[in-house]
């Protein structure tokens, strides 16, 4: 009975929740902060919001963190030059909250960092502040990958991957 309930919530929502959440003028204002972090830094940052897990995840049982892990590969988050690439996961759902990061940055970046950046988008969230949850976790990944990839002075950074947070 819990999975048949679990499949019945994800399947109540939709990209119409999503769209919702984040109304065409926040999408506009979270591509534009992540395309001004990526000037800074090597970087590359990507934002997708889920409104429900597909059924196949459902039916086995699989989780967010799951669904995280294949859509930094299915954005190809994990193709970036320096490894360096940070998927922020969002599944409306669940009220979920995922930070996937690459090699490159996770070498420098504990988890105790990435946990607190989640707090934080979780407490905003709540209160129903989507877009300011995200401009915070937006500009904590953007300090980290500043710390730890900044560009040299002069030094451009082809932009690698699309900056529009990715809605489903």
């Amino acid at each position: 009975m819990n999975r048949l309930l679990r499949i019945l919530k994800h399947r109540w929502f939709d990209e119409h929740d999503t769209r919702r959440a984040l109304k065409p003028e926040v999408v506009q204002r979270l591509q534009q902060r992540v395309a001004a972090s990526e000037r800074l830094h090597s970087g590359e940052i990507r934002v997708c919001v889920e409104a429900g897990l597909p059924l196949s995840y459902l039916w086995r049982g699989l989780r967010a963190r799951d669904r995280a892990v294949t859509m930094f590969g299915k954005l190809r988050v994990w193709d970036t030059a320096q490894n360096n690439g940070v998927l922020i996961y969002l599944l409306l759902a669940e009220h979920a909250i995922e930070i996937v990061a690459d090699r490159g940055l996770n070498t420098h970046v504990g988890p105790a960092q990435w946990a607190a950046i989640v707090a934080a988008m979780r407490d905003a969230f709540r209160s129903g502040r989507h877009e300011e949850g995200l401009n915070a976790a937006i500009d904590a990944v953007d300090a980290l990958l500043r710390q730890h990839f900044a560009l040299a002075a002069g030094q451009a950074n082809p932009n690698e991957l699309p900056d529009e947070p990715d809605l489903r």
